[in-house]
């Protein structure tokens, strides 16, 4: 039984013995996402959501998914004791990628680690490229550990395969990214929140009238830098993606900030199923609730309803877009958590601000999301050695295969060791650029932007910027571009979407799953990062065999050995 029918179930059980209980509705309206048990009596439903005080405003009808405007206080306790409902939850984030204190857009501690370390190495000079690669191919090892580039002298991708990037946005006029971007098919399902209830900034000035950013518009750089590694264009410009001649596909579910709101997301999924997506990357992690939980004894009644809600609507949009032919590929997390065995969840709920309180995790009843679903291809991530990064969370409950995401402190005892070449370079929108202070009102670099490894590459007057991140959420889009290249491959012509090639995810996987370069457990098993300067709660210890680990997965992810041997793994 899934979790979203265990979270059902449950609510059930739990309304049945409350119904009636406790104080009316009441205070100033807000926001939630409702989610409706499955085959529940839509009239039932409304007549509790009324009864509750609530007014629909918006329905996604795929899902069973309404969004509805209430009071604030006692709404989610009194429409969950219908059983039409399987509960509410706020309309607030619930995904993250971690804000810095000013507030600016999102600076994962993990992912810009080489712009706050002490003292970072000096950059050392690129790679020369390859006669006919892009300018900067020479400093994409992730590419070459997975074979990318020998695998584009056979398959360098199909327009008829179509990638959406689930994320903060994507810079559909980066010159890598625009000649593969569909402004047509890209949606934004966000709407900017300068400011959190507290005043705090949250997404910061909003830069477009209406607070809606256009669809090729990016505000925090995530979004963008995803992209490129999954399909920046071979050019002669820049970059190139694992996939460069794939269609990248917009469908923002994510806030300047960083953070995800249920709704948004629900939405960027089934919108992406419906429009016939080959492959949706997913590089967040579900929140204000790091583990979502059906039934946890340290949260509240209300927080156990919104958890279950939570769960409820991202599976049940998850399955849609599988049933529908999308292949779903994730981050398997930053968090260096060995997830077979995850330790007390000390940062939930982390919205709002000082909310967070210790919580027991039960694995029988909590998860996170999205990448534990069993839909999701959760990707682990690798420094230039090939070994797992140390803030690489693992498992072999959860992972499926691994890719390169970079590791600042790799190489230790060598020259390489925390450097910017370290980590993944990609597309950076010049917009982010100049407000993180890495260009200036010139487009020039500054020496801030020199130190943290952005550059430039102009092609005549047009110019694009490029950035070094690191974390699973840039082993993610590896993977995602060498499932973009199976789909190119040995897809067929859609029957539902003319002028679209298809696949099923389930033969994607095979193929991915089956081509990756098998990588054993390290001897000894257990690995310590105490000489790179982590202390012990990063000791990981990996389980497994060669085949299957819970470092490693299945393995490495081989982009030339997907599309040369991928077919033995297909089935008629």
């Amino acid at each position: 039984m899934s979790l979203a029918v265990a979270a059902a179930t449950a609510v059930s059980l739990l309304t049945l013995g409350t119904q009636g209980a406790g104080a009316a509705p009441s205070g100033e309206s807000t926001e939630y996402t409702v989610v409706l048990q499955d085959g529940a009596n839509h009239d039932a439903a409304g007549a509790a959501i009324r009864a509750a005080g609530g007014r629909i405003t918006k329905e996604n009808t795929a899902v069973g998914v309404l969004t509805v405007t209430a009071p604030a206080t006692g709404f989610i306790e009194a429409v969950s004791a219908s059983p039409a409902v399987v509960g509410a939850a706020h309309l607030r984030p619930i995904g993250h990628t971690p804000a810095d204190a000013a507030g600016r857009p999102a600076k994962d501690a993990v992912e810009r680690e080489n712009t706050t370390a002490p003292n970072p190495a000096p950059a050392r000079a690129a790679e020369a490229s390859k006669a006919g690669a892009d300018p900067l191919d020479g400093q994409l090892w992730g590419q070459k550990m997975i074979r990318a580039d020998l695998a584009h002298t056979k398959q360098a991708g199909d327009k008829r395969v179509l990638v959406g990037i689930l994320d903060t946005g994507v810079d559909g006029t980066h010159p890598d990214i625009a000649p593969n971007f569909s402004n047509e098919l890209s949606r934004n399902f966000t709407i900017d929140i300068p400011n959190d209830p507290t005043g705090a900034v949250f997404d910061g000035p909003c830069p477009f009238r209406g607070c809606v950013d256009p669809p090729n518009y990016d505000g925090n750089g995530h979004g963008t830098h995803v992209a490129g590694t999954i399909g920046a264009a071979a050019n002669g410009h820049g970059v190139t993606g694992v996939a460069p001649n794939v269609t990248l596909v917009n469908i923002r579910g994510g806030q300047t900030s960083g953070t995800f709101f249920l709704q948004p997301v629900i939405d960027a999924l089934t919108y992406g199923a419906d429009i016939g997506l080959n492959v949706i990357n997913m590089s967040f992690f579900a929140d204000p609730y790091y583990m979502n939980c059906t039934n946890n004894p340290a949260d509240t009644p209300e927080q156990r309803i919104e958890q279950r809600t939570i769960i409820a609507g991202i599976e049940r949009a998850l399955t849609y877009a599988h049933n529908k032919g999308v292949t779903l590929i994730g981050a398997l997390g930053n968090n260096h958590e060995d997830l077979n065995n995850p330790r007390v969840d000390i940062q939930s709920p982390d919205y709002p601000a000082g909310a967070a309180h210790p919580r027991p995790v039960d694995k029988a009843t909590c998860i996170d999301l999205p990448n534990e679903d069993p839909l999701v291809i959760a990707v682990s991530a690798l420094g230039p050695s090939a070994t797992k990064s140390d803030y690489s969370s693992y498992g072999t409950d959860h992972i499926a295969v691994s890719a390169p995401g970079g590791w600042f402190r790799d190489g230790f005892g060598t020259p390489w060791y925390r450097t910017n070449e370290n980590l993944i370079l990609s597309s950076y929108p010049a917009n982010v650029a100049l407000k993180n202070g890495d260009i200036d009102a010139t487009g020039a670099i500054t020496p801030a932007g020199s130190a943290n490894g952005v550059q430039k590459d102009c092609v005549g007057a047009v110019c694009g910027y490029y950035q070094f991140l690191q974390g699973t959420s840039m082993a993610s889009p590896h993977a995602v571009g060498v499932a973009a290249l199976i789909v190119s491959q040995y897809g067929r012509p859609s029957r539902v979407h003319s002028h679209q090639l298809a696949l099923a995810p389930d033969a994607v996987r095979r193929v991915l799953q089956g081509t990756a370069f098998t990588r054993a457990c390290p001897v000894p098993p257990t690995v310590s990062y105490v000489n790179v300067g982590r202390p012990a709660e990063f000791d990981a210890t990996c389980t497994g065999t060669q085949s299957f680990n819970g470092f490693y997965g299945h393995g490495v992810v081989d982009a030339w050995a997907a599309v040369t041997r991928g077919r033995e793994f297909l089935r008629d």
